[in-house]
């Protein structure tokens, strides 16, 4: 069975952060481990407050996880310190894993911080190079970029400035923000363009983490990056159509949507 690892931090109320992740691999065939690097006391309306795990037990979760069980990829979210990002870097940079997925968490559904201010500079020099792909949406890349991103154009040239920061490739995703749910990859040479259609509904609480850990888990059983990213979105667009109309807030998705149909 293929393996993936997700580093990111939790979400007690299940929609979002390591719990989504665990969600995603599952249902996509893929066995999923964690490293929990921050504990966030979130649910669907608003985030109460974060606590960072410590560098020695974020890095003996990683040991624990690498020496005995190695994954085939790894998706890396929330990472909210300067400190995080160091220990996380420098363990991906001891176990180099094929494959490894990051979206570069900065706030939450309705706005709240994940990422400290200050530690922007760190994610640009420490976390964009190891990136197999990075997966910002338009605010994320901007922050990376320095750049306003208002069309298509300016996504593929984000995606090309992401590249030339040190990643391998770059998904910048348009989401709600331009036009139709269009996403940009840039591979290092070409430009993909992923268009779904727009699902009117606010039930979207985790869908960067289910997305990028899809990504993962495609990469993870064997395809190539470009047809990875194609079945990550299929599988994110099908899980918002199908989305949980639970909570006070911003809803899950459904990770369990194929599965629980089957069921009926």
């Amino acid at each position: 069975m293929r393996k993936a690892l997700t580093i990111a931090g939790s979400d007690p109320s299940g929609g979002a952060g390591v719990q989504a992740d665990l969600k995603t691999m599952s249902a996509l065939g893929v066995y999923g481990m964690s490293v929990i690097v921050s504990v966030v006391a979130e649910n669907t309306a608003r985030v109460i407050s974060v606590e960072d795990i410590s560098p020695r037990v974020i890095s003996d979760q990683i040991d624990a996880v690498f020496e005995d069980i190695f994954p085939d990829a790894v998706k890396v979210g929330m990472l909210s310190s300067e400190e995080v990002m160091r220990t996380v870097a420098a363990k991906l940079a001891e176990y180099r894993p094929q494959h490894i997925v990051i979206d570069p968490v900065m706030y939450a559904k309705n706005g709240a911080p994940l990422m400290q201010e200050d530690a922007i500079d760190a994610l640009i020099s420490l976390i964009v190079p190891v990136a197999t792909v990075l997966t910002p949406n338009i605010p994320e890349a901007e922050k990376i970029t320095g750049m306003k991103i208002s069309t298509i154009d300016d996504m593929k040239k984000a995606g090309e400035k992401i590249v030339s920061m040190g990643a391998k490739a770059a998904l910048v995703k348009g989401g709600h923000y331009i036009g139709d749910a269009s996403d940009v990859l840039f591979d290092g040479s070409d430009f993909h363009i992923y268009t779904t259609k727009r699902i009117n509904t606010k039930n979207t609480h985790g869908t960067g983490c289910t997305l990028s850990s899809a990504i993962a888990s495609n990469l993870a059983l064997g395809y190539p990056l470009p047809e990875s990213i194609k079945r990550a979105k299929d599988y994110v667009t099908g899980a918002i159509e199908h989305a949980l109309d639970i909570g006070k807030g911003n809803g899950p998705t459904n990770h369990f949507y194929a599965l629980w149909r089957n069921l009926e």
